[in-house]
């Protein structure tokens, strides 16, 4: 958010809504992989959409819709073996979900470390990293006829992880460890 704040149009920063994924990882050294996921200039989210009634309902809507798809792209055998090549899974279900809401922003603090078989799976996971591709989906679950058909409201690749080259980013009330991810930005950004 501190880059939308101090970019040279701040005017369309707030004219635009962001969604953030945080998905916290444990570990000896916590990290965090945050997604920023925002809509175009001017263009609000559909009042009749399944994305509208999520960003502006309760947490218990939230937890009981909100939906990771994961396919590896690329990793080894055994991680294959153990996660399934596709997988999909209700975040809020499985894993504690902290919801963090203001006017046009939405951040969801997904706890990996709260459950016991995601930690396992993601240590094993941590343990070849650099050689691991994943895609990620993120959606609002549809429960009924419809609400079909499904859409991704986020996409994002995550490609043979350094996590060496995670930096410690500060804010007002922790410190914690990010990673790095492109966004075809300037190298001289600021997060």
């Amino acid at each position: 958010m501190a880059s939308l704040r101090s970019s040279k149009t701040p005017e369309k920063w707030s004219k635009t809504f962001v969604l953030a994924v945080n998905l916290q990882v444990p570990g000896r050294d916590h990290h965090s992989a945050v997604f920023y996921l925002a809509s175009k200039v001017d263009e609000p989210i559909n009042p009749n959409s399944l994305l509208y009634q999520f960003v502006h309902g309760s947490d218990a809507f939230r937890d009981s819709r909100f939906k990771i798809v994961n396919k590896i792209v690329k990793g080894p055998w055994l991680l294959k073996t153990a996660v399934g090549n596709y997988t999909a899974c209700l975040l809020g279900k499985a894993l504690k979900c902290y919801y963090h809401r203001r006017p046009n922003y939405l951040e969801i603090d997904v706890d990996i470390g709260s459950s016991a078989i995601p930690t396992v799976i993601l240590r094993l996971a941590l343990g070849c990293v650099t050689a691991v591709t994943v895609d990620m989906g993120f959606l609002v679950e549809s429960q009924s006829e419809k609400e079909l058909l499904e859409r991704l409201f986020g996409v994002v690749c995550i490609c043979q992880m350094e996590m060496s080259s995670a930096t410690f980013m500060d804010s007002a009330t922790l410190s914690s460890k990010v990673l790095p991810i492109n966004s075809g930005g300037s190298e001289n950004e600021e997060d």
